[in-house]
């Protein structure tokens, strides 16, 4: 297991984060918190550390990673980001540091391995106190993917990143959970008008507050869940944000989403939540306050996210609650559709490619969902 460290998440032990800031300088990998969720650093500048992020993520070399900084004044500077867009200072100004990315031309400092060969770079300014104080120590930029094998659940726990990737770490720091518990919003500011690449920590309406002509990427759909076939193919060309696989966020149970009409989806998981703990399976739900689900102590493991009116509690609690039923060894979650407002848009958008290939239109019955249990 790799050495982990507790540290206060507002005051970090200088110790602790000097220790951690040597290990990224000598191209070492280090665990951290953000706001979001923990990542994987190493130093930016240095393309064999970073190399360690692919091979300790499994991640393959097309997925481009987010590089952290200080401030816009450091992301700003020639050698990270050959221009600076006025849109991106505008944003920047509005939601650093915090859970926004801008994708910017690449500066020369930039290893290629880092962008996965693209000529743009995805940078952004954690609000963490410790993410901070380790970007300040260590005086260098952080790539940072989240800290978890590729593909799967995003860790918003210490735990959870040993567990995922154990001694592929050489330090953790664990300044506790993460206060909002999905990744950052990524936004393109190389094109005009400016492009959501990812929903995250920033709603797409306080995008839009910015710059009232940003649109949503393809695979963002703002009021419903979009078709699996509407998603990108997983042979599509590097895209400058990471996290848009079609499948990716994914626990190791099968996910099936059910969408539609509210009262249709509560109908719906809960009569495939009985079917299949009849034929033998542990089921787990993930639902909203006030669902009605059926009680099997044995079979049947219900994780309330939070109420349907509070999209943004549920996607802070998403990834703890997937992480937690696999613990519980599971066979297959049901998980219901939520609103797209908010941190909505975001929780929809992990869920569906958890789900990828997995999502159910509810119609009142369970056969759908049985027919791909």
């Amino acid at each position: 297991m790799p050495r982990c460290i507790v540290v206060d998440a507002v005051h970090p032990d200088p110790a602790a984060i000097a220790a951690a800031a040597r290990i990224l300088r000598a191209g070492g990998l280090v665990a951290f918190p953000t706001e979001t969720v923990y990542g994987l650093g190493a130093n930016a500048l240095d393309a064999d550390a970073v190399g360690r992020i692919f091979v300790a993520k499994g991640r393959p070399a097309d997925d481009p990673l987010i590089v952290h900084v200080l401030d816009a004044a450091g992301a700003g500077d020639r050698t990270l980001a050959a221009a600076w867009p006025p849109i991106a200072a505008r944003l920047t100004d509005a939601f650093w540091p915090g859970p926004l990315t801008v994708v910017v031309p690449r500066g020369p400092a930039i290893p290629p391995i880092v962008t996965a060969c693209l000529p743009m770079v995805a940078l952004r300014a954690p609000a963490h106190p410790v993410a901070r104080a380790l970007l300040a120590a260590a005086g260098v930029p952080i790539a940072a993917p989240s800290a978890n094998p590729f593909g799967r659940t995003s860790p918003t726990t210490a735990a959870h990143v040993i567990a995922g990737l154990g001694d592929r770490v050489d330090l953790v720091l664990d300044g506790g959970p993460c206060a909002i518990g999905v990744e950052s919003t990524v936004v393109d500011c190389t094109t005009d008008p400016i492009r959501v690449l990812r929903p995250g920590g920033i709603p797409l309406e306080a995008i839009r507050a910015i710059a009232p002509d940003a649109i949503a990427a393809e695979a963002i759909v703002p009021e419903a869940i979009v078709p699996d076939a509407a998603l990108p193919a997983a042979d599509a060309a590097a895209s400058p944000s990471p996290g848009t696989q079609p499948r990716h966020y994914a626990p190791r149970a099968r996910l099936v989403l059910v969408t539609g009409n509210d009262g249709d989806i509560v109908a719906t998981i809960r009569a495939a939540a009985v079917r299949l703990a009849a034929a033998g399976k542990r089921v787990g739900l993930l639902v909203a306050a006030g669902d009605e689900v059926p009680v099997d102590a044995e079979r049947i493991v219900a994780v309330c996210l939070a109420p349907l009116d509070n999209p943004s509690l549920a996607a802070h609690r998403l990834f703890a609650a997937l992480h937690a039923l696999d613990a519980q060894d599971v066979d297959v979650i049901l998980a219901r559709d939520w609103p797209a407002r908010d941190l909505g848009l975001a929780l929809q958008d992990r869920l569906r490619r958890a789900a990828q290939g997995g999502t159910v239109l509810a119609d009142g019955t369970a056969a759908p969902v049985m027919a791909r249990s």
